[in-house]
């Protein structure tokens, strides 16, 4: 009988533990931790995300060029259907009833459906009439959004666009969801992570028939999205605007960069686009046309094509030269319209001979640039010519060329200096000379520079040695300061005192009679600038100009491409004047109309085809 008694109390005690740990489970569950108390409830509540608004974006003066317009996208709640007109929602959405069945089956289906859109970014025509008469249509609801809009049709390449994310962008930052947006090209991109804001929730109470019937809990639960920063560019937007009107019938390019902080002032690719065509449902077939266009307006040049650099590259040569005393201020070569020499030939134009440092770099004498580079690779005294190439190239890349600057934009290319073992794998080791790579000393042969090297080429000489590694962004809303490699300077390895020769030789190209960029000439300011005619083995010759202004307190250098336009002073240099009269002088005089008439005038750019 005591046996019974004892097994009695046992399974009491053990149901009176099991009811404890029960009772203490359910209050864990339902005071303690909300979120599963929520999960729970689940069936009583309806997720809405809130998206923030994106950040604008103000030229370096504050003049607004990027704001958000809203955007409505339309969503299905399958539980909160009842019978309605299919036939006149079709007509208002310009949808077949197929389409309407498919999406309702799909978000009854799948319930991971229900958070993406059945239709994204309705007209604002086609959203008026639908609120007008959304209590018609049960089930059907509005997820609001915002768009980029362009008060101007400027800076396409450098401002960039946005997209819808695909599966590689959830995976790598779980804050995306299919159907969310980000920044694809240009600052969009760099600086998505400052633009995007933070996204906010709303939970609706639903009733047993799916209907809204206000906010859960009174909004606990809920979060306020946060709008994105705003961000100030460097660029100033009548520059821009006026250099992209200088271009608008030129393939090329224009970087304009603020010597002392490496700021980007202007910045055009050209052809550009309106980027107002990669916004709305309009997005995806628009981009298809500009992406089968045969004038690639999609391709930034001032960052991705690469071009020889032409005679302004005998800037660089001869600062290396004279750092390494192959050549001195008043050195001399003839000239007899070219350098000939062993089976090498290198035509030159009718100027004064001899020619010193000064005088070549103002007549941009190919002989005098080529018995310089001899010199410095056919010099035993220091080593043999892979030796000697090599010192050369050191210097040559200290200028930021054959590596990205590391500018503040997506894709920048980093050109081409080749290295030893470049000329080693084609010529064979100790096979090759100076003269079997002479076009180096012109800025030909396998030399390639992007048109952003070019402009920083130009700032580091009107800085006489140094450059700050060129960028795009001047403020961002909440942070004190930029990225710290935006405001160090990197020195080359030519030292400073140097540089005032190349300088006044480039005053004197500009400013001297038989100087090559007699176009590039300004009444207002001292330009310093260099031309070049880069071959094309596709055409004509590129015309390409960099300069600086003004020479003693520079606070503009800038670069000038126009594929096809055959020399430097023929478009290059022109357009360069321009830009710095308009930058320093805020004003074009009278006396140069007839010089912007006759750029905005020529037509080098065929007509695009879409198609």
């Amino acid at each position: 009988m005591d046996q019974f008694n004892n097994r009695k109390y046992i399974i009491g005690a053990l149901i009176i533990l099991l009811g404890i740990i029960f009772s203490v489970r359910l209050f864990y569950l339902q005071i303690v931790e909300s979120k599963y108390k929520l999960s729970a409830e689940s069936n009583s509540r309806r997720l809405e995300i809130v998206y923030p608004a994106r950040g604008l974006v103000f030229d370096r003066n504050g003049e607004l060029l990027v704001h958000n317009q809203p955007s409505y996208d339309l969503k299905i709640a399958p539980y909160e259907l009842e019978a309605f007109d299919s036939t006149e929602l079709c007509e208002i959405l310009n949808i077949d009833i197929q389409t309407l069945r498919d999406a309702i089956q799909r978000v009854k289906r799948d319930p991971r459906e229900r958070r993406n859109p059945f239709i994204k970014q309705l007209s604002p025509e086609t959203f008026g009439k639908l609120k007008e008469k959304q209590y018609k249509f049960p089930g059907f609801y509005f997820s609001e959004r915002t768009l980029r809009k362009y008060k101007y049709e400027l800076a396409s390449h450098l401002v960039g666009y946005i997209g819808e994310v695909d599966s590689n962008d959830i995976k790598k930052d779980s804050y995306y969801e299919m159907g969310d947006y980000l920044g694809v090209n240009g600052v969009e991109k760099s600086y998505e992570n400052y633009l995007r804001g933070a996204k906010g929730r709303r939970y609706k109470f639903i009733d047993v028939r799916g209907r809204e019937q206000g906010a859960y809990k009174e909004g606990r639960f809920d979060k306020d999205a946060e709008s994105g920063k705003n961000i100030t560019l460097t660029i100033d937007a009548e520059l821009q605007a006026y250099a992209e009107q200088l271009m608008k019938n030129f393939r090329g390019s224009v970087v304009a960069i603020e010597p002392k902080t490496g700021e980007v002032l202007a910045f055009v690719s050209a052809p550009y686009y309106n980027p107002s065509l990669l916004v709305g449902r309009v997005r995806e077939e628009n981009y298809q046309k500009l992406k089968r266009d045969t004038i690639k307006p999609l391709f930034n040049r001032a960052t991705m094509a690469l071009y020889p650099p032409g005679s302004t590259f005998k800037t660089v040569n001869a600062l290396a030269a004279l750092h390494d005393s192959i050549i001195y201020p008043g050195t001399k070569f003839g000239c007899k319209l070219g350098y000939y020499a062993r089976g090498v030939s290198m035509k030159c134009h009718v100027h004064d001979v001899p020619l010193d440092l000064v005088g070549a770099v103002k007549n941009s004498c190919n002989a005098y640039f080529a018995h310089t580079y001899k010199r410095a690779i056919d010099n035993p005294e220091k080593g043999n010519a892979s030796e000697n190439y090599e010192i050369w190239r050191n210097h040559i890349t200290s200028f930021g060329f054959g590596n990205p600057l590391g500018i503040d934009l997506p894709s920048e290319k980093r050109g081409f200096i080749p290295k030893t073992g470049y000329y080693n794998r084609y010529y064979g080791e100790n096979r090759w000379k100076a003269h079997t790579i002479i076009s180096n000393s012109i800025g030909q042969g396998e030399i390639l520079t992007t048109p952003l090297q070019l402009a920083n080429l130009a700032a580091i000489i009107a800085n006489k040695g140094y450059y700050i590694t060129p960028h795009t962004v001047k403020d961002i809303e909440g942070i004190d300061t930029l990225d710290k490699k935006y405001m160090q300077k990197h020195w080359v390895t030519v030292d400073t005192s140097f540089f005032h020769y190349v300088i006044d030789g480039m005053e004197k190209a500009v400013n001297e009679p038989g100087g090559t960029a007699p176009r590039g000439r300004s009444n207002e300011v001292v330009i310093c600038g260099k031309t070049g005619t880069a071959e094309n083995p596709h055409g004509e010759a590129h015309s390409v100009f960099m300069a600086f202004a003004p020479k003693d307190d520079p606070q503009i250098a800038i670069s000038v491409y126009v594929e096809f336009g055959v020399w430097g002073d023929r478009y290059g240099a022109p357009i360069a004047s321009l830009l710095i009269d308009k930058y320093l002088t805020d004003t074009i005089g009278p006396e140069r109309k007839w010089t912007e008439n006759r750029i905005m005038s020529a037509i080098l750019i065929p007509e695009g085809d879409g198609e």
